[in-house]
């Protein structure tokens, strides 16, 4: 029997399956498939066991005749191997099949031969299997051999080639094991040949340490389960058919009873009993020999494998296969520490759970890893946990199965960043909530009040009210699109519960639930009509198809006429509630605003305008008035029929506006005394709402600028304007229409000395706008006319611009006293300081990068690069990469400058005698090496700079004499010790102009010292000496598991190259005078980088040979410590350096898995004895929970789009 005596678990076939009944004709035999070779009680009594089949040699197999390496020959021509005409995949597999069935009855070594070599090709192998190692070696032996004979160039075989062509191969070798099962169900599987080969060659393959020989093999063993799964079913079936046939005759009267027919039929159940017995046989040598030991292979790819073909075994025979003995399994790579491995699981279970029938049998298995599979809905991989999502609401259709903390647990999922986890958890929420009715909701209407969408659209605010996420209903809506449309799309019954009476009995809904269902029905509309996802969720828009057009055009003309006649009401009903205004403004601007005139609805457009009049005349809260401007922005198009009335109604309310505020300004500067909070509140009031239509419309013509120019003006010279009014006259005066001529002065100075007074951020943020704005940048594409009003701030307004900065950006978080209502310790309030400050900054720096202001002001934001780097560390980066852009000389000497003032704030802070030791001067190292790290490995684009940054600091470090007379140091010598952090940029031939231009401010004395206040020197002299003369440069590149494998009899000698660089570009720069300007030799190719030293074979990688359910612990995290290359010098003193790469996993390749690998993982924590037997109630899970953090990354706008200057989006984060 096919079967290892040393396992505990066997399959066990019932015998009365309820399958249903088959026809006669499947146990038909036309071909003679029962005729089996040797078949029969005494035949199975004497068969031997797979494995003592194999050590016998092969006996009774015959010569391969006519066969050279596993190929064909007939008239001299090469016939086409097994896997050439697979891997072509012109020819139908089930002629494949039949030829080969064919050829192995003709002559059954030569045929199977053919499959032997099938699977060795299919592995990528190109040896083969000759007759005569088919006869006289044992599989053991063949499989080294062709290990022996594997290609040693490539780490690649065909199941990882990419391409369509291997893709189709993957999807053809799987086919060919399944057609070849099914062709020879009938007989020849059951020859007690073919199959043991087959399985025995595969079992072998399968435990090889080749990655190629393991992952084909267990693919074919696993495909060849399943087939063998599909023909156990069938005979299964025909049992049960024969066992009803033999019953219903024994049960007929003696008379009527046929004995013939009761003999052949219990004939015909002996058989297929026989057969299901070895069809067992074989199948329990697959599971213990490959499964058993696969599941937990090294590899991601071979452990999915197994899960999901054990996820098919038990859909597809679920009386066999479907027990805890083989969930066990997929409960347990469930904490598996791959995605990949984790997603087949779920996939897996949910086959099983889409069945009712087939779920109500995984009570004990859900029992035990409900809490595993809840928290994979927060895997960190995004497929992971929507297939967890997915898997939990089809668990919901067994009763009481998940907690209320379960769901709740999924509930808020709806609210995710990322889409289809968003999409997932609203259909669970839906049917959760939603799919379950009551016997007496079943009567009721289907559109109204009280109808079954009425009582669901309450449940919907309900649960959006204690999600206590609020802000976000555009992201609920989103989550609930795609399962419950219908219902959100029933604006007929969300306008009747806001305007219509309850009923008696019913509850009304209260104010916040009326507001939370605005908010909800406004969204709903922005979901009909725009047809993509809320902002931060998704891509960008997709192009929809002409079905969903049709869709979008019929839902807003739906929207139109509904919204048309009850938008008046609920504005007249909510007029004064601020939130459901807001929501209600912005419907408008979803209609098709020609319905109007065809539907005519004239009358409740002139309601609508009436309404927006009352409420901007109620309120002065900036967010309604700004609703109110931007409705009438979008009803006063030209392009309708409605623009003429709606203009008149604007142009009224506009001139209403200007006059009231004309008085009240009269009233307001001719009092003479300092203005009451009445009268500010009045201007202020109709400031704001002037201010909130000059956003969205032309008010030229209202000359609005004068009043308030002089409103401001007097303000400047009293200093007693009212704070709020001057932050909102500061708004409207931004950008005068037709006053461009203005001097800018006035503004930079008048606004800002009276900033105290003001609005200090407001203040300068414009200014910093409108310097921009008036920059030379005006004058570009052919505007040369626009000359006259181009603005240059001077030296004294640069300084107070900056000064303005390092006041009011760079201060530690406890020290910002610009926290609204006081509440320094509030978390919310910090955050908006930080983002206002963050505002403030980048404003500034487009003065930087858009030279505006002098670029060597940018040394003293550079320098709080690693101090700030939490708050500012992206704005200054980009800072310094716009900057390298425009000018890197002059980029490279602002750098240097930052430096220079950090290393002057420490001797001022700690004295004359550096301690290079000091946490000050490591940390101005640390930043100069990060600074190094911005110029990128192109050395030769960055030439100059780095010639000239060496220039400065030399000048620098020898500037100033040392304090302590001669024989000592310079002052500023400990300097070259940062200068050093650039020396790995130079050329070789620029480290030789450096080095000399070094010793003309050297003296003899200091060539000579070696005490230590002299070893800055002498580390930043080695540092340009240090391969000075060697063009050959060498690092360390970790093998490559891909390209080269640690098979190789022998490496591959480093190729050198070296090439002469002109000798006079060392000796000829003039920059060596100090007089004189830099200026860099002529530019040459950098040497090609070669690797010299490889990785010692032996030593493999932590991350090969850890368990793949056991994590890694932090202090084992695998990581790759760069090697050290000596190289020699041609100095005098012959010495070594090392090159170190520091944090620079950028810069190098990470390792690829070697093709050679631990066949098991680690047997650290394995499961002890998983494969004895034991009891599940008991079964002690050994297998750690993965970590289920999400990683999520900020989208971060881009603060140097002059596009967005004066766009708020880009001074206000959001974040989710």
């Amino acid at each position: 029997m096919i079967a290892a005596q040393d396992l505990h678990t066997e399959f066990q076939f019932p015998q009365e399956a309820e399958s249903q009944l088959s026809s006669d004709t499947d146990l038909e035999d036309p071909d003679g498939k029962n005729a089996k070779t040797g078949k029969g009680l005494a035949a199975r009594k004497g068969k031997k066991a797979l494995g003592d089949k194999a050590k016998g040699g092969g006996a009774g197999r015959l010569p391969g005749l006519g066969r050279v390496n596993g190929h064909h020959q007939e008239n001299g021509m090469e016939n086409m191997t097994l896997f050439e005409v697979v891997k072509m995949g012109k020819s139908a597999t089930q002629s494949v099949v039949d030829d080969w069935i064919e050829a192995y009855k003709q002559e059954r070594d030569i045929a199977l031969l053919d499959l032997i070599n099938f699977f060795i090709q299919c592995s990528g192998c190109k040896g083969a299997v000759s007759g005569e190692m088919f006869r006289h070696m044992q599989n053991s032996e063949i499989i080294r051999k062709m290990t022996e004979e594997f290609d040693e160039d490539s780490g690649e075989y065909p199941l990882t080639l990419s391409g369509p062509q291997w893709k189709k191969f993957r999807i053809s070798f799987c086919d060919f094991i399944a057609v070849l099962v099914r062709q020879c169900q009938y007989s020849i599987i059951y020859d007690e040949y073919m199959m043991d080969t087959v399985i025995s060659l595969l079992t072998g393959l399968s435990d090889s340490q080749v990655r190629a020989f393991r992952h084909t093999s267990t693919l074919a063993a696993m495909k060849l389960m399943t087939a063998l799964v599909n023909v156990a079913l069938n005979l299964s079936i025909n049992m049960d058919n024969t066992q009803r046939q033999y019953e219903a005759e024994r049960n007929k009267v003696v008379a009527k009873r046929a004995n013939d027919r009761l003999e052949l039929l219990l004939q015909k159940r002996k058989e297929l009993q026989e057969n299901q017995d070895e069809i067992e046989n074989m199948m329990n040598a697959i599971f213990k020999g490959v499964f058993v030991h696969r599941y937990r292979d090294a590899i991601a790819e071979i452990r999915a494998i197994c899960i999901e073909e054990i996820g098919v075994w038990m859909k597809l025979y679920s009386d066999a296969f479907l027990n805890d003995s083989y969930l066990k399994y997929v409960g347990w790579t469930m904490h598996d520490k791959q995605g990949e491995v984790r997603l087949k699981c779920l996939t897996a279970l949910q086959g099983l759970f889409y069945n009712r029938e087939l779920g109500a049998r995984l009570e004990l298995f859900t029992s035990r890893f409900k809490d595993r599979i809840v928290s994979m809905t927060l895997d960190k991989e995004y497929d992971v946990a929507v297939q967890a999502i997915k898997l939990l609401t089809l668990v919901l259709h067994s009763d009481e199965v998940l907690t209320a903390e379960d769901c709740e647990s999924v509930y808020h999922l709806v609210y995710s960043a990322h889409r289809p986890i968003a999409v997932s958890a609203g259909e669970f929420l839906f049917k959760k909530l939603f799919s379950h009715q009551s016997p007496e909701e079943e009567g009721l209407p289907r559109r109204g009040r009280q109808s079954l969408n009425g009582s669901l659209i309450k449940t919907t605010v309900f649960f959006f009210l204690e999600s206590e996420l609020h802000e976000h209903g555009a992201y609920l809506v989103d989550s609930l699109w795609e399962c419950a449309s219908e219902l959100l799309k029933d604006w007929e019954t969300m306008i009747s519960l806001l305007l219509d009476e309850p009923v008696p009995g019913e509850e009304a809904l209260t104010d916040r639930q009326e507001t939370a269902l605005v908010e909800l029905m406004l969204c709903a509309i922005r979901q009909a009509c725009e047809c993509h996802p809320p902002v931060g969720r998704g891509t960008g828009k997709r192009v929809l198809t002409a079905k969903e057009k049709k869709t979008q055009l019929d839902d807003r003309t739906r929207i139109t006429e509904m919204f048309a006649v009850a938008l008046p009401l609920l504005l007249a009903k909510y007029c004064v509630d601020i939130d459901k205004v807001t929501n209600l403004l912005q419907i408008p601007k979803y209609f098709d605003l020609d319905i109007y005139t065809t539907g005519r609805l004239e009358k409740h457009l002139d309601a609508l305008l009436r309404q927006i009049w009352e409420v901007q005349d109620k309120h002065t809260d900036t967010e309604v008035l700004e609703a109110c401007s931007t409705t009438y922005h979008y009803l006063c198009n030209e392009e309708f029929t409605i623009f003429n009335r709606v203009d008149i109604a604007r142009s009224q309310l506009l001139d209403e506006l200007v006059d009231k505020f004309n008085r009240l300004l009269e009233d307001f500067l001719q009092e003479g005394e300092e203005p009451d909070e009445d009268d500010a509140y009045q201007v202020l009031s109709t400031l704001k709402k002037i201010s909130a239509f000059h956003n969205a419309h032309d008010l030229s013509k209202w000359d609005l600028f004068t009043c308030n120019y002089r409103l401001l003006n007097t303000g400047l010279q009293n200093g007693d304007m009212p704070e709020q009014v001057s932050q909102t006259l500061l708004l409207s005066l931004t950008f005068p229409h037709g006053h461009f001529s203005v001097p800018l002065k006035i503004w930079s100075v008048g606004v800002f000395i009276n900033a105290e007074v003001l609005c200090l951020f407001q203040a300068f943020t414009i200014l910093c706008d409108l310097l921009l704005i008036f920059s030379h940048q005006i004058m570009s594409s052919g505007r040369e006319q626009l000359e006259p009003l181009v603005y240059t701030p001077d030296s004294s307004l640069q300084a107070e611009l900056l000064n303005f900065i390092l006041d009011q950006v760079f201060i530690d978080q406890d020290d910002d006293n610009n926290s609204t209502d006081g509440q320094q310790d509030d978390e919310a309030s910090k955050i908006e300081a930080l983002h206002k400050r963050r505002n403030l900054l980048a404003a500034y720096c487009k003065l930087i990068i858009y030279n505006v202001v002098e670029m060597n002001t940018g040394a003293d934001i550079f320098k709080q690069y690693m101090r700030y780097y939490n708050d500012y560390g992206d704005i200054i980066k980009e800072t310094m990469s716009k900057t390298r852009q425009i000018d890197k000389v002059q980029c490279a000497k602002t750098l240097i400058l930052s430096l220079q003032a950090l290393f002057n704030e420490m001797l001022s802070d700690l004295g004359f005698n550096v301690d290079r030791s000091s946490s000050a001067f490591c940390g101005i190292k640390e930043l100069a090496r990060r600074f190094s790290l911005t110029f990128g490995l192109d050395q030769l684009k960055t030439r100059e700079a780095i010639a000239m940054l060496h220039k400065d600091g030399i000048e620098f470090a020898f500037k100033e004499p040392s304090p302590q007379g001669e024989g000592s140091p310079p002052l500023n010598l400990a300097f070259l010790d940062i200068l050093s952090e650039f020396s790995s940029k130079l050329i070789r031939q620029d480290k030789k102009t450096v080095h000399m231009y070094l010793e003309r401010f050297m003296t003899f004395q200091m060539a000579l010292q070696r005490e230590d206040c002299w070893l800055p020197l002498i580390s930043y002299r080695n540092s340009l000496q240090v391969g000075g003369d060697d063009d050959t440069m060498s690092v360390i590149s970790g093998i490559s598991s891909r390209g080269s494998t640690i098979r190789s009899k022998k490496s591959k000698p480093a190729a050198s190259s070296k090439r002469k660089l002109p000798e006079g570009d060392s000796s000829d720069a003039v920059w060596v005078n100090r007089e004189q300007n830099v200026q860099t030799p002529v530019m040459m190719h950098s040497p090609h980088l070669t690797s010299t030293v490889l990785r010692d074979p032996k030593k493999m990688r932590p991350e090969d040979k850890q368990h793949p359910h056991q994590p890694v612990p932090p202090q084992q995290q695998p990581h790759h410590h760069p090697q050290t290359v000596c190289e020699k010098t041609l100095c005098p003193n012959a010495c070594l350096y090392v090159f170190l790469s520091r944090r620079g996993s950028g810069l190098m390749e990470d390792d690829e898995e070697p093709i050679v690998e631990d066949v098991m993982m680690s047997s650290e924590d394995r499961l002890e004895d998983i494969n004895e037997g034991m009891d599940f109630d008991t079964m002690d899970i050994d297998l750690p929970a993965s970590k289920n953090r999400r990683e999520r990354t900020e989208l971060k706008p881009d603060y140097f789009d002059p596009s967005s200057i004066m766009d708020d989006s880009v001074r206000i984060f959001h974040f989710l």
